[in-house]
């Protein structure tokens, strides 16, 4: 078994990577595909299958060569059967069959997770957590996602849907509105898409000045990234739009640290390329808001993986099957 190889398939909505890894944990190959959500999303696990048998037939091997496929994708999953309950994004409808639609395109065992438990399980196999088996992973994209690990393994809830840390409500009253239907969501003030809101809710303000607002002026329109760097700059604005995001993402991750005390925060996403601005910010808030002994021995760490945290992760599901 252990020269044989898996699959780690990280289904998203616009794309989807894939990956042959050995055992214990090397990349032979990876990929990406476009997710196709036409037809009501039925040709996505018809195209993923074509296209590890094309990469397979590249190498010249067969199925036979690999052990399993493993896939995360986004919303909460019933693990029994392996159904997916919601994927307004896919164009799937509820209470979809990806276990089996996967395993009937494929020909191999699969098994299902949510995303950013797979981006989770992949940072503590391979990445930041470093072996750590209590860990939280925090994935800062277009929205928020989470993934807890405790003692080794993934809190999956009764209902699939632990660790929806990005709708945590950190605004109680008159918060934004998230996509989950909720307002004041984490994710609405901590993903790419809410520091703009925050960013264009500061420049719409009389008198707006600084390197942000003469950006915003010159094209139009600014990303989180540009947020980043004018703060690092010391534009007041974007400081002012940054200290926003690291209060609310370092109350919510004390309080979730106060509750769990992880070995590990990682930080994911591309949010969190900004690297120690964002990470040294959110830390003042975490040590503000943390227990003492929490405080103490829970470390907030950025991801190390980047876009691999995902197939890594879903192929360690197969690693961890075989290996029980």
């Amino acid at each position: 078994m252990a020269k044989r190889w898996i699959a780690g398939v990280d289904l998203g909505g616009t794309a989807t990577k894939i990956a042959f890894m050995t055992m214990d944990g090397k990349i032979i190959d990876k990929w990406e595909i476009a997710t196709d959500n036409s037809n009501e999303g039925k040709n996505i696990t018809a195209n993923i299958g074509n296209s590890i048998a094309e990469k397979l037939k590249a190498f010249g091997q067969t199925k036979e060569q690999l052990a399993g496929i493993g896939m995360g994708a986004p919303g909460p999953v019933h693990y029994e059967t392996g159904i997916m309950l919601n994927t307004v994004n896919l164009g799937w409808e509820n209470n979809f069959p990806l276990k089996d639609s996967l395993e009937a395109a494929t020909s191999l065992p699969a098994l299902i997770e949510n995303d950013a438990n797979c981006a989770a399980l992949g940072e503590m196999w391979k990445g930041a957590g470093d072996g750590a088996k209590d860990l939280v992973c925090v994935t800062l994209g277009t929205g928020v996602g989470g993934g807890v690990i405790a003692n080794g393994n993934i809190v999956q809830g009764i209902n699939g849907a632990a660790g929806e840390i990005g709708h945590i409500t950190v605004i109680p009253s008159g918060g934004a509105p998230c996509n989950c239907g909720k307002t004041g969501c984490l994710e609405t003030v901590a993903s790419a898409t809410g520091i703009v809101r925050l960013a264009k809710e500061a420049l719409s303000k009389p008198k707006s000045a600084g390197e942000l607002a003469e950006k915003y002026t010159t094209n139009g329109s600014i990303t989180a990234k540009d947020v980043f760097d004018c703060a690092r700059n010391g534009d007041p604005l974007a400081n002012q739009v940054l200290n926003e995001v690291a209060f609310h993402l370092g109350f919510t991750l004390a309080n979730i640290a106060n509750t769990l005390n992880p070995e590990k925060i990682v930080l994911s996403g591309g949010v969190s390329k900004a690297g120690g601005i964002l990470l040294n910010a959110v830390k003042q808030q975490f040590e503000r808001f943390t227990f003492s002994s929490v405080r103490d021995s829970t470390e907030l760490a950025l991801a190390t993986l980047g876009n691999d945290a995902g197939v890594i992760g879903a192929a360690w599901l197969i690693k961890n099957k075989f290996e029980r």
